[in-house]
């Protein structure tokens, strides 16, 4: 059986990727907040079931999203409320028209969306107050519960779940990218600072679990896809570790970057404050993965 990606998903992946570098290049403002919603929709990412894709294909264009740090609600409205909506509500998303979040633990993302899905399927209208979170392209806020109405459709925890694992994918890989680049162009005494084991070995732990989480990523990624029993283990499992991957990788590029790895001028910290921020949303990878040990035991 053949595992690997089809022609057209990686042809998928490839066109995101460039689409994405050319709109949100690392050299970009990184404090607006601009997210070219009506481009996501004319590209038709917005409701990927209207070209015949499903939840794989959604997930590798997370991925990419990740890759970008992309600054929208792609994901709180794709990757976790659309399960919610209704297919009036659905065409509106993919038309653009609409952004939504979902409320977790209380605590909504409120910024540049229009509706919180909140309360066990009540939509409202997303008003609030602000407050800052660490990836301060995605505030939270606490929600004014106002003029709420019943929504048509049910949560899909294992689909929110593997939606944060695979732009956690994503922000691994960039990170582990941006670090390899440094160790390969960055001289000292006359040679790569990748020719040293203290950078090259940390940066290799961190391909490792770059490729881990890759195939725990796509293979929850198929059980969201096709309702696979198995759905919220393999969910479970890739969120704690692909989460807890993009921290890591993000923390060991800063390192091998030295001193301008610390700094603001650097893109690093922004990837950094998005892995802290998946990592951090909904249950902690601990939680997950005690989750996955009662599956498995029981």
């Amino acid at each position: 059986m053949d595992f690997a990606l089809s022609e057209e998903q990686l042809e998928l992946k490839q066109a995101a990727r460039d689409w994405l570098a050319d709109r949100f290049p690392l050299d970009r403002d990184w404090e607006s907040t601009e997210d070219r919603w009506a481009e996501l929709a004319e590209l038709g990412w917005l409701d990927v079931a209207e070209a015949g894709l499903g939840f794989v294909e959604e997930a590798l264009l997370l991925e990419e999203l990740g890759y970008a740090c992309y600054p929208g609600p792609y994901i709180a409205t794709v990757g976790f409320a659309l399960p919610w909506l209704s297919a009036e509500q659905r065409a509106r998303v993919g038309a653009g028209e609409e952004r939504w979040s979902v409320d977790v633990d209380g605590v909504p993302w409120l910024g540049s969306v229009d509706f919180v899905v909140s309360d066990g399927g009540t939509a409202y209208p997303a008003r609030g107050q602000e407050v800052a979170s660490v990836d301060p392209s995605r505030p939270m806020g606490r929600l004014e519960k106002a003029d709420g109405e019943p929504l048509a459709g049910n949560r899909n925890l294992p689909r929110a779940r593997t939606a944060s694992a695979a732009e956690a994918l994503g922000v691994a890989q960039r990170a582990l990218d941006l670090g390899i680049e440094h160790a390969k162009t960055r001289l000292q005494f006359g040679k790569p600072i990748g020719t040293y084991q203290a950078v090259s070995h940390p940066l290799a732990q961190t391909y490792t679990d770059v490729e881990l989480a890759r195939s725990l990523v796509y293979w929850a990624a198929w059980c969201v896809a096709e309702g696979d029993e198995r759905a919220p283990i393999a969910a479970a499992a890739a969120t704690a570790f692909a989460t807890e991957a993009a921290v890591a990788a993000c923390e060991r590029s800063i390192q091998a970057h030295g001193g301008i790895g610390f700094t603001w001028e650097h893109p690093l910290h922004r990837f950094y404050k998005r892995a802290l921020w998946l990592e951090g949303f909904g249950a902690r990878p601990a939680e997950l993965r005690l989750e996955v040990a009662n599956a498995l035991l029981e």
